[in-house]
């Protein structure tokens, strides 16, 4: 019997990987004891107790990106977070910490050093966020979800995917995946999705595109997010929905995707051997256009900036190379060739080889 503490939280790119690697180490030996610590505010306080594992918090603490009063506090809070995580490693008896990054984690890593307990770090981005910069100082081994992340000494091992999702690769039935959103069995399929909270510029282009896409043959089965103004409908070959609980049936149904480039969208799609045209997310530390390096080198996917996915794109470059059977059969194949299934069992190998 060994006990884990999986440390991360925050968004689903920290939580979801962690709950992978959970599924990984009970589905290894039941007698083994999985904890999970993140904070009461992200989304592992719903996403974890619902997949059945305990989950252990410690206080949010945003690294201070500028000086003020939280920076002048900031020392202090951030000792006693760590004395909450040598408490708890202590009393769980934990052998072995895994971090995602997020705000838990670097407590965590810096408690589990003091105790003398090994440290494994997985970094699901290819531009690595400063909680596992800090772990990977003194870690027993490093994870990471694409072989162009600049972290010392790390072991490529894909991305920990959700159990319906690794099966793709070897069960992808797009006949009865089609029938699920009421899709069209025979005709090329688009899927277009912003994330859970959807990208306006790629909605309003679908929206705007949807004659040019008709035209050319081509279903779209649209994943606007949950703020857009957009109502859901199904018509003949577009279907629209605000939110999606069965993305493995999604990927299952399309040939092409239209998606923004986060770390675990770009996993999934590419371990299913989906092809892709990414708009990286043009706000933030650009994380999401590094993402994609490997594919589109490749030939896995292509890459356009958020202001040119425009209709014009759309009628003189994604609609050719959607209707090019050989060429959409040459990216598939590509991404699944790039793509990682087995993230999970192989970073659970990386974590067992530290024991």
């Amino acid at each position: 019997m060994t006990n884990y503490l999986l440390a991360g939280g925050g968004t689903a790119g920290h939580v979801n990987p962690l709950l992978a690697l959970a599924d990984a180490i009970k589905s290894n030996s039941e007698k083994h004891n999985v904890y999970a610590l993140g904070t009461a505010e992200g989304l592992e306080k719903d996403l974890v107790p619902a997949r059945g594992y305990q989950l252990l918090t410690v206080a949010k603490l945003p690294f201070p990106r500028k000086l003020n009063s939280y920076a002048l506090k900031f020392p202090l809070k951030f000792q006693s977070a760590i004395k909450d995580c040598v408490e708890i490693i202590r009393k769980n008896e934990i052998d072995v910490v895994v971090g995602f990054g997020g705000y838990a984690s670097a407590p965590a890593y810096l408690a589990a050093k003091k105790l003398g307990v090994p440290v494994v770090v997985h970094e699901a981005n290819a531009l690595p966020g400063w909680a596992n910069k800090l772990g990977t100082k003194f870690a027993a081994a490093v994870g990471v979800a694409f072989a162009n992340t600049p972290l010392r000494n790390a072991v490529h091992v894909g991305m920990p995917l959700r159990k319906e999702i690794e099966l793709l690769s070897s069960n992808l039935d797009k006949s009865a995946a089609r029938k699920y959103f009421d899709l069209n069995e025979d005709a090329v399929t688009l899927l277009v999705t912003g994330g859970s909270l959807g990208a306006r510029r790629i909605n309003d282009t679908i929206q705007s595109s949807r004659k040019v896409l008709s035209a050319a043959g081509i279903q779209v089965l649209h994943i606007v997010g949950g703020k857009s103004d957009l109502a859901e409908t199904k018509e003949k070959d577009y279907v629209r929905i605000n939110y999606c609980d069965r993305m493995d049936l999604a990927i299952a149904a399309s040939n092409f995707a239209v998606s923004r480039a986060g770390a675990s969208t770009v996993s999934e799609f590419a371990s299913a051997g989906l092809p892709a045209a990414y708009v990286p997310y043009p706000v933030g530390n650009g994380e999401q256009k590094l993402n994609v390096i490997d594919l589109v080198r490749s030939g896995a996917a292509v890459v356009v900036a958020d202001i040119d996915f425009t209709p014009a794109y759309v009628s003189e470059t994604l609609v050719p190379l959607i209707s090019n059977s050989k060429e959409l059969a040459a990216m598939s194949k590509a991404a699944e060739s790039a793509g990682i299934s087995d993230g999970a069992h192989r970073l659970f190998a990386l974590v067992q080889g530290v024991l």
